[in-house]
């Protein structure tokens, strides 16, 4: 019976990159928490800005539940380009209002969170860095 055996720089850099992309990974899911936190715990802040944006406060809690979802299946492993794609469509919405109301700078915190999120997983998965190579 023969052995293969696996060069060690690459093993390592294969954790490397891994172990770079759950870190970098948790900034999303640090945003989204606190959002979803926000959200569920109606902060005045939050309300305010939510009703200023346009719109009704009793939205909230399904907006939270639907975030919840989203980096829920952004940390599973197996479900990680799911939740991605999810979250990605969600605070796709987040800039579609900011861009409405013409306002610039709110548009950089969810676009932003969904490039890390989507560099964290790249970082994290080897068939995704496979499908799109940095040449």
């Amino acid at each position: 019976m023969s052995t293969i055996e696996i060069p060690m720089r690459e093993t390592n850099r294969k954790r490397w990159l891994s172990g770079t992309g759950w870190a970098v990974s948790l900034w999303p899911a640090f945003v989204v928490g606190m959002s979803c936190y926000w959200k569920l715990s109606h902060s005045p802040f939050y309300v305010k800005e939510f009703t200023r944006i346009g719109w009704p406060d009793s939205r909230l809690p399904l907006l939270a539940c639907l975030q919840l979802g989203a980096i829920i299946l952004f940390l599973i492993p197996s479900t990680a380009v799911l939740g991605c794609i999810i979250l990605t469509g969600y605070l796709g919405g987040a800039v579609a209002a900011y861009t409405r109301m013409g306002e610039p700078y709110p548009i950089l915190v969810p676009l932003s969170t969904a490039i890390i999120a989507w560099f964290g997983i790249w970082l994290r998965d080897e068939r995704l860095r496979g499908l799109l190579p940095i040449r």
